[in-house]
């Protein structure tokens, strides 16, 4: 089930330790405003959303439950074994499909050395225009997270590596 506002409104609340009526102090609304937000009852206004946000210290896009893949450097200590990872790509594209493909990244640096190319999605070849071999380049020096979104042809085309 998907977390609703309220929901997600609280826990990120409770995770600052911070009380329905601290909130309400730092914006000047009433703490059964809070309380309503957190019931479902009804939303903040948009114009405090900014504020909410900074407050809980989160994005916009987190607050509002948006997916949210962050972008890190491991420290070559940290890192683990580059077989053992995962490049997602995920691809909405324009007539509403939904393409997740889940690639060990041992697979990805096999295909890169035999040129295989990767597949259409509804005839479109956006994903033979990305340069699979830079990605991976980033992978070897520790970058996990996000490491491309693009919006092409009325697609999204998004790539995390786990």
């Amino acid at each position: 089930m998907k977390e609703t506002f309220g929901q997600r409104f609280q826990r990120l609340r409770k995770r600052l330790n911070l009380t329905q009526e601290d909130i309400a102090s730092k914006i000047n609304i009433s703490s059964q405003a809070v309380s309503k937000w957190e019931n479902d009852l009804s939303a903040p206004d948009i114009s405090i959303l900014s504020s909410l946000a900074d407050i809980l210290n989160v994005s916009l896009d987190e607050l509002l439950g948006r997916e949210v893949i962050k972008t890190e450097i491991i420290p070559l200590s940290q890192r683990k074994d580059i077989n053992s990872m995962l490049l997602k790509i995920l691809v909405d594209s324009d007539q509403g499909d939904k393409v997740r493909m889940n690639i060990p990244v041992a697979i990805l640096m096999v295909c890169l050395e035999s040129g295989i190319a990767m597949p259409s999605i509804n005839g479109k070849d956006f994903l033979n225009q990305i340069d699979f071999g830079k990605i991976l380049s980033l992978i070897e020096q520790g970058v996990l997270g996000e490491i491309l979104s693009v919006d092409a042809d009325g697609c999204r085309v998004r790539i995390v590596v786990e």
